[in-house]
C-alpha cells in the first residue's frame, strides 16, 4: 500500500460519510478496474502531541468484516498454552526453538502478528531488536501478551488491526478491500474510528467526544487519492456501530 496515502491529494471540502459511497461512478475511491484488489485505508489526524507521554494513542480495532488479508500469526507459548494456540489456528507456535529460528532468520520472518504468554516475555528480549522495529513485539496494551492465547489468535485471524499515532499525530489502518461491499467497508471504517475514539487520552477530554481530538478523517484506496469525510457523519456511523455491539 502507498505509504500514508490518505494524506495526499485530499479533497478540500469534507463530504458526509454516507454521501461518499465507496462504489459509485465518479467517486475518487469508486470501484474501478485494477490489476489487483486494492486495499482501502482510513487515516485520522489527531490533535495530540506524540512527544508527550500522556498523549500517546495506541490500541486495536476488530473489523467486523475482516481486513481482506490472510494474517499469519506466531505464538510464543509452551505446553498447554502452545496446544491452545495451535487449536485456535496459529501458524507458528514455539518457545525457545522459535526464538532461535528468528535469531537465525536474518530478519526474514514468515508471520505478520505475534502473541506471547506473560511467562515468555523475558525470553523475547533476545529477539526484541528484530521484532520491535517491525511492530511485532507482543504488547499487553494491545492484547498480544495474554494468558488467553487462543482468543488472541482468533481475534487477529478474524481481522483485528493495531494502530498507533505516528510522529505527526496520524493513526491509520487498512480497513478492507475494494472488492468488499459498500456496507462492509463503512462498518469496518466505523469500527476503526470507534476504537480510536476509545483510545482518546484522558487529558484531552472535553465537552465533545471529538473536540480537539479527531481533526480530519480521510479514506483512500491503494492507488487512489484521499477523500476527506466529515467528523459528524463518521460520528453517526460510530454510534450505529456501538449499537451493533450491544444487540
Amino acid at each position: 500500500m502507498r505509504s500514508w496515502g490518505c494524506r495526499d491529494d485530499c479533497s478540500t471540502q469534507p463530504q458526509r460519510f454516507s454521501e461518499r459511497r465507496l462504489g459509485v461512478d465518479g467517486d475518487p475511491i469508486s470501484k474501478r478496474s485494477a490489476k489487483f484488489d486494492e486495499t482501502v485505508e482510513a487515516a485520522i489526524r489527531l490533535g495530540v502531541d506524540p512527544k508527550r507521554s500522556d498523549q500517546l494513542v495506541r490500541g486495536a480495532a476488530t473489523l467486523p468484516h475482516g481486513s481482506g488479508k490472510t494474517v499469519r500469526v506466531a505464538v510464543f507459548a509452551e505446553d498447554e498454552d502452545a496446544e491452545e494456540a495451535k487449536s485456535a489456528g496459529a501458524d507458528v507456535v514455539g518457545a525457545e526453538e522459535l526464538i532461535n529460528i528468528i535469531l537465525k532468520s536474518g530478519g526474514k520472518l514468515d508471520f505478520d502478528k505475534c502473541v506471547a504468554t506473560p511467562s515468555m516475555m523475558p525470553k523475547l528480549s533476545k529477539v526484541a531488536r528484530i521484532l520491535g522495529p517491525r511492530g511485532l513485539m507482543p504488547n499487553p496494551k494491545v492484547g498480544t501478551v495474554t494468558k488467553n492465547v487462543g482468543s488472541a489468535v482468533k481475534s487477529l485471524k478474524q481481522g483485528r488491526v493495531d494502530f498507533r499515532a505516528d510522529k505527526t499525530g496520524i493513526v491509520h489502518a487498512g480497513v478492507g478491500k475494494m472488492s468488499f461491499t459498500e456496507n462492509a467497508l463503512q462498518e469496518n471504517i466505523a469500527a476503526f474510528a470507534h476504537a480510536v475514539l476509545a483510545a482518546k487520552p484522558v487529558g484531552l477530554k472535553k465537552t465533545s467526544r471529538y473536540e480537539g481530538y479527531m481533526l480530519t478523517i480521510a479514506i483512500c484506496s491503494t492507488m487512489g487519492p484521499g477523500v476527506r469525510v466529515t467528523i459528524s457523519s463518521v460520528s453517526q456511523a460510530c454510534d450505529n456501530y456501538a449499537k451493533m455491539l450491544v444487540t
